[in-house]
Formats: structure tokens, sequence, C-alpha cells
């Protein structure tokens, strides 16, 4: 039963996802200067967002990703055609679990690292984003799969007055757990996840959940679980079997927990 209520939210997914590709804007390429670096991001930028304030979504990809395949896979422009969505493009980074020497482009993991890099080109791309359009304060979000997952958790950590809700996948960032704010949290995890260890998964869920102080879970979307908050700021966990991989159902998850915040 299920694995059969995936499959129907994977079907919906889909149409929903042919359904609104008429309305969904174009991703154009936009470069920002960082430090004599330049810096790269696809955008989508509605009509909509020059004359009402728009909601605001940052995606990050995982350790040797690229931003066209992260907007690919999560394809929140798609979904969500009312707000402005930006798929960002790492460096060459050494990563934690993989890829020591850092051939592969990938995100900071922690404040100070590659000299606060990418904390930066956040900064300097919501700086201009807020210049260019009409951008909602209230309903800005970061998403991030794998390594992405990690800095969305850092920006909580570094960050978080400027967000309204986080959704990391397949991700923990065990050194910060205990500096974040109460925010709203969909984690999406595969319970057999070979990479990133669904118990470190858990113990960052757990330290959220306190800081959240929520209460027992109880059903959200029949796939999910949400641990409600007494400060208004819940915990839904996402978990699957399909190991490191980012589950195909999972865009559609993050835009309606988004929009609820």
């Amino acid at each position: 039963m299920r694995y059969q209520k995936l499959l129907l939210m994977v079907i919906v997914s889909l149409l929903l996802v042919s359904s609104g590709m008429m309305n969904a804007a174009e991703l154009k390429q936009r470069d920002w200067m960082i430090e004599g670096v330049t810096r790269q991001a696809l955008v989508a930028v509605p009509d909509s967002a020059k004359q009402v304030p728009s909601p605001l979504v940052f995606v990050f990809h995982g350790h040797g990703g690229n931003m066209r395949q992260v907007a690919r896979s999560f394809r929140i422009h798609e979904l969500w055609d009312k707000a402005i969505v930006v798929y960002m493009q790492g460096l060459n980074t050494p990563g934690q679990l993989t890829d020591p020497e850092g051939k592969r482009p990938g995100w900071q993991k922690e404040k100070g690292d590659q000299k606060d890099r990418d904390l930066q080109l956040f900064d300097e791309v919501l700086k201009s984003l807020k210049q260019d359009c009409k951008v909602d304060e209230k309903r800005v979000f970061s998403t991030g799969h794998s390594n992405g997952g990690g800095f969305t958790y850092l920006l909580w950590s570094e960050r978080p007055d400027v967000f309204a809700a986080f959704a990391p996948s397949g991700s923990a960032a065990l050194k910060i757990r205990n500096n974040l704010k109460p925010k709203p949290m969909l984690h999406i995890a595969g319970d057999n996840d070979p990479l990133v260890k669904y118990a470190w998964q858990t113990m960052m869920i757990d330290a959220v959940k306190k800081i959240n102080q929520c209460g027992e879970g109880t059903p959200w979307e029949e796939t999910c679980t949400q641990f409600p908050s007494k400060i208004s700021a819940p915990v839904i966990t996402f978990v699957t079997s399909q190991g490191h991989k980012f589950p195909p159902e999972a865009p559609a998850l993050i835009v309606k927990f988004f929009k609820q915040h």
C-alpha cells in the first residue's frame, strides 16, 4: 500500500509538471564576481515577481553535481510558478566523504571553510535579487541534497533570520546541530543511505526536534511524519528506502511544505 501511494505521488507530480511547464519561468544563467572568482546560478524569475512580493527558493546541488542537474531533479520552478527559484553552482571543493582532492564542485562545510566563499556568494545573490525583483522577505527558503543539504543547514546556522523554512535532503551537519534557531523543517532521508548514514541523519533530526520543541509524530501527506511544535516550527520527515538518491516524490512535498510556511 505504501509503495502504491508513492507511485501515485510520482504520477501526480509528473502531471503537475506537465501542466505547469507552460507557466514556468525561463531559467537564465546569471554571474556574480566574488573575490575575483566568477560564480554562477540558474535563475527563474516569474513575471509576477516584478509587480508583487514573491517567494524565493535557493536550491543547492550535492557534491559533484551542478546547477543544471539540480534544476532537473528538483524542478521547483515548474511546480511553483509564482516563486523566484535559484539553482546555485558550487566550486571544486574537497569532499568530506568522497573526493578528498576536491576535483568536483561542492559547498563549504562550516563557517570559515573555504574562506566563507559560499556564504559570501549567498549574500551577494540575495542582495542582487532584492534589487532586481520584488522578494517577499518573509518567504525565503533553502533546500538541497547531500552536500547541498549540508550547506542548507549551514545557512540555517549562519543566516537564520533570512529564512522562513528549510528542506535538507540526504544530509547532516552534526557540528552545528546545536547552533540552530527554531525553524520549520522538512528532512528527506533514505533509511539505507550508504553515504550519509541514516543514524547521522536521525541524530540531526532529533536535535532539531528538541530545538523546535516538537511532540509526537502524526501522519502528513500519507508518506511523511509531522512532529508538531509548541512554537510553530514543526519538523516533517520523509523517509524512503532509496539510499542516497534524491527521491522523485520529494519536489512536490518540498513545494507544499514551503507554501505552508
